[in-house]
């Protein structure tokens, strides 16, 4: 049984946390550990109707973000890596600069000093020069930087196509690969469009 942290916190996007719990729960051999910030429970209420009860049901364990002695809180837990999805950028500088405050944040640094996979889905827009330095700090030490970002390539004809997407995508850094049909198949002959689309520039004879 391998095991996987997937921890929401308070920046918008926690159907991307939902949804990795579900990928999660339908793979075979794994075991989710799932904690949430306070910040996280506003959002989650915000953007998920009924949302609290899906994360927590579609998680194997749940931890209370305050209980810094959880198992999840050690390096001898064997764990296989850790997922912040959504990740604020309060959560990416206290990783970044080993602010183990939370259980979260605990989780996150044992990951670092254990030489685990730790992916930081982090939510933001547009970037200052703290959050930048931020990613690099945590790159260094060993964290994948994974923001969200759409794959336009893959056609979606939804919301629900762009989340499973990247989280396809987050997956694939753990060794779980699926939805081979959304992956990028190489240039196609024809293309998205049948004929040259011609703009019309004002002013053109």
């Amino acid at each position: 049984m391998k095991r996987i942290v997937v921890a929401l916190t308070g920046a918008t996007g926690s159907i991307y946390g939902l949804r990795l719990l579900q990928m999660l729960r339908d793979q075979a051999g794994w075991e989710t550990h799932l904690v949430m910030s306070q910040a996280a429970m506003l959002n989650i209420r915000e953007e998920i109707v009924d949302g609290r009860r899906l994360i927590e049901a579609a998680a194997d364990v749940v931890h209370n973000v305050r209980n810094v002695g959880a198992s999840i809180a050690s390096g001898s837990f064997l764990g296989d890596g850790m997922v912040i999805a959504p990740c604020s950028m309060r959560t990416l500088a206290a990783v970044a600069n080993g602010l183990s405050d939370n259980l979260i944040t605990r989780a996150a640094d044992v990951m670092l000093k254990e030489r685990r996979r730790l992916v930081l889905m982090t939510r933001e827009t547009p970037l200052n020069l703290a959050h930048l330095r931020n990613m690099v700090a945590c790159t260094e030490m060993g964290a994948a930087i994974f923001p969200p970002v759409p794959a336009f390539y893959a056609r979606p004809t939804g919301l629900n196509d762009i989340v499973d997407h990247s989280c396809m995508r987050v997956l694939d850094l753990f060794g779980i690969h699926r939805n081979a049909e959304r992956r990028w198949q190489g240039l196609t002959s024809g293309g998205a469009v049948a004929a040259p689309v011609h703009a019309k520039i004002e002013g053109q004879a």
